[in-house]
Protein backbone atom coordinates (compact mmCIF):
# COMPACT_ATOMS: atom_id res chain seq x y z
CA UNK A 1 0.00 0.00 0.00
CA UNK A 2 1.44 3.23 -0.93
CA UNK A 3 0.11 7.27 -0.28
CA UNK A 4 -0.41 9.98 -2.19
CA UNK A 5 1.47 13.10 -1.32
CA UNK A 6 -1.25 15.65 -2.08
CA UNK A 7 -3.19 17.11 0.13
CA UNK A 8 -6.02 13.83 0.31
CA UNK A 9 -3.26 11.88 1.50
CA UNK A 10 -4.85 8.96 -0.44
CA UNK A 11 -3.95 5.37 0.26
CA UNK A 12 -3.85 2.92 -2.55
CA UNK A 13 -2.39 -0.06 -3.91
CA UNK A 14 -0.72 -0.24 -7.76
CA UNK A 15 -0.43 -4.12 -8.94
CA UNK A 16 1.84 -2.94 -12.19
CA UNK A 17 3.00 -5.18 -14.58
CA UNK A 18 4.03 -3.27 -17.46
CA UNK A 19 2.79 -0.02 -19.24
CA UNK A 20 -0.62 -0.85 -20.57
CA UNK A 21 -3.65 1.01 -19.60
CA UNK A 22 -4.62 0.50 -15.84
CA UNK A 23 -8.06 -0.48 -14.22
CA UNK A 24 -8.52 1.63 -11.43
CA UNK A 25 -11.44 0.90 -8.70
CA UNK A 26 -13.67 2.65 -6.61
CA UNK A 27 -15.47 1.38 -3.59
CA UNK A 28 -18.80 2.72 -1.68
CA UNK A 29 -19.61 4.35 1.15
CA UNK A 30 -18.50 2.67 4.87
CA UNK A 31 -15.77 -0.29 2.85
CA UNK A 32 -12.85 0.31 1.61
CA UNK A 33 -10.46 -1.35 -1.21
CA UNK A 34 -10.40 -3.85 0.07
CA UNK A 35 -14.40 -5.37 -1.63
CA UNK A 36 -12.21 -5.62 -4.77
CA UNK A 37 -9.87 -8.68 -3.48
CA UNK A 38 -11.72 -11.37 -6.21
CA UNK A 39 -11.57 -8.58 -8.99
CA UNK A 40 -7.68 -8.13 -8.32
CA UNK A 41 -6.97 -11.63 -7.69
CA UNK A 42 -9.03 -12.10 -11.34
CA UNK A 43 -7.39 -9.32 -13.32
CA UNK A 44 -3.92 -10.66 -11.92
CA UNK A 45 -2.33 -10.01 -14.80
CA UNK A 46 -3.33 -6.59 -15.92
CA UNK A 47 -2.31 -3.04 -14.15
CA UNK A 48 -4.55 -1.98 -11.68
CA UNK A 49 -5.52 0.42 -8.78
CA UNK A 50 -7.26 0.24 -5.71
CA UNK A 51 -7.67 3.25 -3.18
CA UNK A 52 -9.50 4.17 -0.41
CA UNK A 53 -12.55 7.06 -0.54
CA UNK A 54 -11.51 10.49 1.15
CA UNK A 55 -12.72 9.02 4.78
CA UNK A 56 -12.33 5.89 4.44
CA UNK A 57 -9.64 2.84 5.24
CA UNK A 58 -6.50 4.74 5.92
CA UNK A 59 -7.45 7.72 3.64
CA UNK A 60 -8.23 10.76 6.31
CA UNK A 61 -10.91 13.05 6.46
CA UNK A 62 -9.64 16.27 6.60
CA UNK A 63 -12.76 18.43 5.80
CA UNK A 64 -16.03 19.63 7.92
CA UNK A 65 -17.65 18.86 5.44
CA UNK A 66 -17.78 16.30 1.83
CA UNK A 67 -18.90 17.34 -1.71
CA UNK A 68 -18.37 15.78 -5.20
CA UNK A 69 -15.84 17.78 -6.47
CA UNK A 70 -13.44 16.68 -3.52
CA UNK A 71 -13.98 13.02 -4.22
CA UNK A 72 -13.50 13.27 -8.32
CA UNK A 73 -10.54 16.14 -7.12
CA UNK A 74 -8.98 12.99 -5.32
CA UNK A 75 -8.92 10.48 -8.41
CA UNK A 76 -7.69 13.44 -10.36
CA UNK A 77 -4.82 14.07 -7.89
CA UNK A 78 -4.33 10.32 -7.68
CA UNK A 79 -4.08 9.63 -11.40
CA UNK A 80 -1.49 12.82 -12.01
CA UNK A 81 0.34 11.68 -9.32
CA UNK A 82 0.87 8.52 -10.64
CA UNK A 83 1.18 9.98 -14.36
CA UNK A 84 -1.41 8.12 -15.58
CA UNK A 85 -3.06 9.58 -18.83
CA UNK A 86 -5.33 6.56 -20.01
CA UNK A 87 -7.36 4.58 -17.84
CA UNK A 88 -10.14 1.85 -17.11
CA UNK A 89 -12.24 3.37 -14.49
CA UNK A 90 -15.05 1.06 -12.49
CA UNK A 91 -16.92 2.90 -10.10
CA UNK A 92 -19.26 1.02 -7.10
CA UNK A 93 -22.64 2.66 -5.86
CA UNK A 94 -20.92 5.94 -4.54
CA UNK A 95 -17.95 4.82 -6.42
CA UNK A 96 -20.32 4.79 -9.24
CA UNK A 97 -21.67 8.90 -8.98
CA UNK A 98 -17.86 9.53 -8.20
CA UNK A 99 -17.10 8.12 -11.31
CA UNK A 100 -19.94 9.77 -13.27
CA UNK A 101 -19.08 13.19 -12.27
CA UNK A 102 -14.98 12.32 -13.10
CA UNK A 103 -16.35 11.06 -16.48
CA UNK A 104 -18.67 14.10 -17.21
CA UNK A 105 -15.47 16.45 -17.07
CA UNK A 106 -12.67 13.88 -18.00
CA UNK A 107 -14.10 11.42 -20.66
CA UNK A 108 -10.52 11.69 -22.50
CA UNK A 109 -9.06 10.14 -19.65
CA UNK A 110 -11.24 7.53 -19.90
CA UNK A 111 -10.37 4.28 -21.96
CA UNK A 112 -14.01 2.88 -20.61
CA UNK A 113 -16.23 3.31 -17.68
CA UNK A 114 -18.22 1.04 -15.41
CA UNK A 115 -20.82 2.39 -13.50
CA UNK A 116 -21.85 -0.59 -11.17
CA UNK A 117 -24.56 -0.77 -8.83
CA UNK A 118 -25.29 3.07 -8.99
CA UNK A 119 -28.42 5.11 -8.39
CA UNK A 120 -30.69 7.32 -10.22
CA UNK A 121 -33.82 9.23 -9.91
CA UNK A 122 -34.84 7.66 -6.67
CA UNK A 123 -38.86 7.76 -6.63
CA UNK A 124 -40.25 8.39 -3.81
CA UNK A 125 -40.30 5.47 -1.37
CA UNK A 126 -37.11 4.58 -2.20
CA UNK A 127 -36.16 8.28 -0.59
CA UNK A 128 -38.10 7.58 2.53
CA UNK A 129 -36.06 4.40 3.00
CA UNK A 130 -32.76 5.42 2.35
CA UNK A 131 -33.51 9.06 4.73
CA UNK A 132 -34.70 6.39 7.12
CA UNK A 133 -31.16 4.46 7.18
CA UNK A 134 -29.87 7.43 8.15
CA UNK A 135 -31.79 8.56 10.51
CA UNK A 136 -31.32 5.02 12.15
CA UNK A 137 -27.55 5.47 11.58
CA UNK A 138 -27.26 8.86 13.53
CA UNK A 139 -29.11 7.08 16.79
CA UNK A 140 -25.82 4.52 16.73
CA UNK A 141 -27.85 1.20 16.72
CA UNK A 142 -25.48 -1.60 16.36
CA UNK A 143 -27.53 -3.26 13.99
CA UNK A 144 -27.11 -1.07 10.91
CA UNK A 145 -24.15 -2.76 9.77
CA UNK A 146 -25.60 -5.93 10.31
CA UNK A 147 -28.85 -4.99 8.22
CA UNK A 148 -26.85 -3.17 5.74
CA UNK A 149 -24.54 -6.65 5.17
CA UNK A 150 -27.60 -8.72 4.71
CA UNK A 151 -28.76 -6.02 1.90
CA UNK A 152 -25.72 -6.49 -0.02
CA UNK A 153 -26.03 -10.27 -0.21
CA UNK A 154 -28.58 -13.07 -0.46
CA UNK A 155 -29.02 -15.12 2.93
CA UNK A 156 -28.39 -17.92 1.34
CA UNK A 157 -24.96 -16.48 0.35
CA UNK A 158 -23.76 -15.05 3.67
CA UNK A 159 -24.76 -18.53 5.80
CA UNK A 160 -22.28 -20.36 3.15
CA UNK A 161 -19.71 -17.93 3.43
CA UNK A 162 -19.33 -16.56 7.15
CA UNK A 163 -15.83 -15.49 6.35
CA UNK A 164 -17.05 -12.89 3.48
CA UNK A 165 -19.45 -11.62 6.02
CA UNK A 166 -17.10 -11.34 8.61
CA UNK A 167 -14.50 -9.16 6.64
CA UNK A 168 -17.33 -6.82 5.27
CA UNK A 169 -18.90 -6.35 8.69
CA UNK A 170 -15.54 -6.14 9.93
CA UNK A 171 -14.57 -2.98 7.26
CA UNK A 172 -17.73 -1.56 8.22
CA UNK A 173 -17.28 -1.53 12.12
CA UNK A 174 -13.75 0.19 11.40
CA UNK A 175 -15.15 2.95 9.39
CA UNK A 176 -15.28 6.35 11.56
CA UNK A 177 -18.87 6.77 12.35
CA UNK A 178 -18.86 10.58 12.49
CA UNK A 179 -17.19 9.99 8.94
CA UNK A 180 -19.81 7.98 7.68
CA UNK A 181 -22.72 9.87 8.60
CA UNK A 182 -21.31 12.96 6.83
CA UNK A 183 -20.56 11.22 3.78
CA UNK A 184 -23.89 8.86 3.96
CA UNK A 185 -25.63 11.93 3.97
CA UNK A 186 -24.05 13.25 0.99
CA UNK A 187 -25.31 9.96 -0.58
CA UNK A 188 -28.71 10.62 0.34
CA UNK A 189 -29.06 14.01 -0.76
CA UNK A 190 -27.60 13.31 -4.12
CA UNK A 191 -29.36 15.15 -7.31
CA UNK A 192 -29.14 13.58 -10.75
CA UNK A 193 -27.89 15.96 -13.32
CA UNK A 194 -29.27 14.65 -16.57
CA UNK A 195 -27.19 17.39 -18.28
CA UNK A 196 -24.00 16.16 -16.95
CA UNK A 197 -24.54 12.51 -17.52
CA UNK A 198 -25.31 13.39 -21.11
CA UNK A 199 -21.63 14.85 -20.99
CA UNK A 200 -20.12 11.60 -21.03
CA UNK A 201 -18.62 10.12 -24.08
CA UNK A 202 -16.08 7.09 -22.45
CA UNK A 203 -17.16 3.98 -23.45
CA UNK A 204 -19.60 3.24 -21.01
CA UNK A 205 -21.35 -0.40 -19.16
CA UNK A 206 -23.58 0.14 -16.70
CA UNK A 207 -24.19 -2.89 -14.12
CA UNK A 208 -26.01 -4.19 -11.47
CA UNK A 209 -27.55 -7.02 -9.50
CA UNK A 210 -31.03 -8.30 -10.54
CA UNK A 211 -31.66 -8.62 -7.23
CA UNK A 212 -30.04 -5.13 -5.78
CA UNK A 213 -32.83 -3.51 -4.03
CA UNK A 214 -30.96 -0.26 -3.44
CA UNK A 215 -29.62 0.01 -6.82
CA UNK A 216 -32.61 -1.15 -9.04
CA UNK A 217 -32.07 -2.62 -12.33
CA UNK A 218 -34.81 -0.06 -13.50
CA UNK A 219 -31.88 3.00 -12.54
CA UNK A 220 -29.15 1.10 -14.78
CA UNK A 221 -31.57 0.87 -18.23
CA UNK A 222 -32.41 4.76 -17.71
CA UNK A 223 -28.62 5.63 -17.01
CA UNK A 224 -28.25 3.44 -20.35
CA UNK A 225 -30.34 5.51 -22.13
CA UNK A 226 -28.31 8.77 -20.91
CA UNK A 227 -25.31 7.85 -22.09
CA UNK A 228 -24.73 7.97 -25.33
CA UNK A 229 -23.73 4.32 -26.86
CA UNK A 230 -23.76 2.54 -23.20
CA UNK A 231 -24.48 -0.96 -22.34
CA UNK A 232 -26.28 -2.38 -19.56
CA UNK A 233 -26.09 -6.12 -18.33
CA UNK A 234 -28.28 -7.38 -15.48
CA UNK A 235 -25.91 -9.94 -12.83
CA UNK A 236 -28.75 -12.19 -12.35
CA UNK A 237 -29.73 -13.29 -9.03
CA UNK A 238 -26.91 -10.20 -7.65
CA UNK A 239 -27.51 -8.12 -5.10
CA UNK A 240 -25.89 -4.92 -4.45
CA UNK A 241 -22.17 -6.23 -3.95
CA UNK A 242 -22.52 -8.93 -6.92
CA UNK A 243 -18.78 -8.42 -7.95
CA UNK A 244 -18.51 -10.14 -4.69
CA UNK A 245 -21.37 -12.85 -4.42
CA UNK A 246 -21.55 -13.41 -8.43
CA UNK A 247 -18.05 -12.90 -8.90
CA UNK A 248 -17.26 -14.74 -11.53
CA UNK A 249 -19.94 -13.90 -13.69
CA UNK A 250 -19.09 -10.25 -12.88
CA UNK A 251 -15.32 -10.88 -13.59
CA UNK A 252 -16.10 -12.09 -17.06
CA UNK A 253 -18.17 -9.57 -18.06
CA UNK A 254 -15.64 -6.61 -17.17
CA UNK A 255 -13.26 -8.93 -18.76
CA UNK A 256 -15.13 -8.89 -21.98
CA UNK A 257 -15.94 -4.79 -21.79
CA UNK A 258 -12.40 -3.55 -21.52
CA UNK A 259 -10.90 -6.16 -23.59
CA UNK A 260 -13.42 -5.45 -26.57
CA UNK A 261 -11.67 -2.80 -28.60
CA UNK A 262 -8.84 -1.45 -26.08
CA UNK A 263 -5.91 -2.32 -24.63
CA UNK A 264 -6.19 -3.85 -21.54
Amino acid sequence: MSKTSDSFETYYKFNKHNENIPIIFIHGIGLNHEIWDQQINYFKNYNTIVYDLIGHGKTPFNNKQIAMKDFSKQLLKLVDGLKINKFHLVGFSLGSLIARDFASSFSNRLSSLVLFGTVYKRSEDEKRQIINRYETMKLKKDNTKVKAVQRWFSEKFLKENPMIYKKIYSILEKTNQETWLKVYKFFVEHQDDDIKIKQITAKTLIITGEEDIGSKPRMSEEICKLIKGSLCKIIKSGRHLCNIECAENFNLTIREFIDNGNDA
